[in-house]
């Protein structure tokens, strides 16, 4: 039963536009490449996941300043002023913490990552800031973030490590939240997801992801993003 004194939080999209700006087949993602030993290869986040062949994931991922237009909406929206404390949970290389300690230059950020790769590859002026780590088991206090971000990471882990996460989120965070996962609103998007997707173990549909959310008690905002 889902709790009725549980209000959701606003739906918000900071990311699609980025999403859909890299060009994807679909089909050649199944039929040219062994899909499962890609997948398997993928799930351990290691250097093949992040700049190896885009088989395996991101093909390369390299900081080009791509996050820093995001960073600035979701500082303006969420009115960031320095000395708030932010945590980027997937942080992965922490390029959008590092946009959001240029845009409100003051502010502390947090990251962590279950990717050693992604930490030790990092932007090198967040990096002593991250820490290798689960989203199901936050290491921080009750109470302790003025924003949480999590960007892509939920859809990634299986319904009792989602369930957990989620309330991790509600636990550390005492302010605003923000969680964004990939998601699907008609069976074209769903099919090119399925075919695009190397780690996802979580495929709803947004109405299911939202039901989720208020099953579980989260109280952020929260978005998606769409394999169009």
């Amino acid at each position: 039963m889902i709790r009725s004194d549980i209000r959701l939080g606003e739906r918000i999209d900071f990311t699609q536009n980025l999403h859909s700006s890299t060009k994807r087949d679909y089909v050649a993602r199944v039929v040219e490449f062994d899909k499962a030993d890609s997948a398997e290869v993928a799930c351990r986040y290691g250097e093949e996941y992040w700049d190896g062949a885009r088989q395996y994931g991101y093909g390369g991922y390299k900081y080009d300043g791509r996050w820093r237009p995001i960073a600035q909406r979701m500082a303006d929206h969420y009115g960031l002023k320095p000395g708030m404390r932010v945590l980027d949970v997937g942080c992965g290389k922490g390029f959008l913490l590092h946009e959001l300690t240029q845009v409100v230059p003051g502010i502390s950020v947090a990251g962590i990552d279950i990717s050693a790769y992604g930490i030790e590859n990092s932007k090198e002026e967040v990096r002593p800031f991250l820490q290798l780590g689960h989203a199901a088991k936050l290491p921080y206090e009750d109470k302790s973030f003025d924003l949480i971000i999590t960007l892509g990471t939920f859809h990634n882990l299986g319904i009792e490590e989602l369930w957990s996460g989620v309330s991790e989120l509600e636990r550390v965070g005492r302010r605003h939240k923000y969680l964004m996962v990939e998601s699907y609103r008609n069976q074209r998007e769903k099919a090119n997801l399925l075919y695009w997707q190397l780690t996802c173990r979580s495929f709803y549909s947004t109405d299911d992801w939202e039901w989720l959310y208020q099953k579980i008690g989260y109280t952020g905002d929260y978005g998606f993003i769409f394999f169009e």
